[in-house]
């Protein structure tokens, strides 16, 4: 029985040492210097952008009142939201007649290319820029020796930059259109029913949009942290000290070369 005990028990202890160690290991000052503090403001502008694009939901609507006293009046409320495919959002029209009660509609627009970009960016940059701080705060020597590391950080680092310029500015153009396809005026001006002088359609609520804006807002956040990390990024790159190298090179050459033109005239 003692033998199963302390199998037992070196059993529940070697996990439990195995994360101590990794928690020992992690250089956490690393998380003071530019490189791993941008990188955290990254992993959470990230989650801040999909987040905010992603569970984005609203509604608009209006009223119809048939001028024919049999009929009352019909309140139209369309649900609308992420990937805004909002030609495959319905609704029910309702109509004045007498033979027939209401006719199915759709919203105008498709809108899910920006919307899905900028959320699949979001994605992709929060993975990268968590396996990123695990590589500065547990394997940060690897990242300094093999200078391969430093390259391939800095090329995503200018390609997420260049992406996350392009995602920002198609997802607020292509708000901006989704605006004017919800807005409940567009919504009496494509029912056919508000045309004739059967009935009377009145406008309603504005959907309220301020998640999404917000959404905008963080895309462009992210673009400049990523912008301003290619700096920081490139320092780390030999690029950076091939530059410095060269410069001092230069700065030794001439003083070099007066040395010596300076010891030709002693001489003569």
């Amino acid at each position: 029985m003692s033998s199963t005990e302390g199998s037992s028990r070196a059993a529940d202890k070697s996990p439990r040492q195995q994360v101590d160690r990794l928690l020992v290991g992690l250089r956490w000052r690393r998380l003071e210097e530019p490189l791993g503090f941008i990188k955290v403001l990254q992993w959470l502008f990230a989650i801040f952008a999909f987040g905010s694009c992603g569970s984005y939901s609203g509604e608009t609507g209006a009223t119809v009142r048939c001028n024919n006293e049999a009929k009352d009046v019909s309140s139209i409320i369309v649900l609308f939201g992420y990937p805004f495919r909002l030609n495959r959002v319905q609704y029910e029209m309702p109509l004045c007649d007498d033979d027939s009660t209401s006719k199915t509609m759709h919203l105008m627009g498709d809108f899910s290319a920006p919307a899905e970009f900028f959320v699949t960016l979001g994605i992709f940059s929060f993975f990268y820029t968590m396996a990123a701080l695990v590589l500065y705060l547990r394997f940060h020597n690897l990242y300094t020796e093999n200078k391969r590391f430093p390259l391939v950080d800095f090329c995503v680092t200018v390609s997420f930059t260049f992406f996350w310029l392009v995602a920002a500015a198609a997802w607020g153009k292509g708000l901006t259109d989704i605006k004017g396809a919800t807005r409940p005026s567009s919504l009496t001006a494509a029912m056919s029913v508000c045309h004739g002088e059967e009935a009377v359609c009145s406008a309603g609520a504005t959907p309220s949009m301020g998640l999404a804006n917000i959404s905008v807002l963080f895309g462009f956040i992210n673009f400049f942290l990523w912008a301003g990390n290619c700096w920081f990024v490139f320092k780390e790159t030999p690029w950076h000290g091939q530059g410095q190298d060269q410069g001092q090179d230069q700065g030794q050459g001439p003083s070099q070369e007066s040395t010596a033109e300076q010891g030709a005239v002693e001489k003569q």
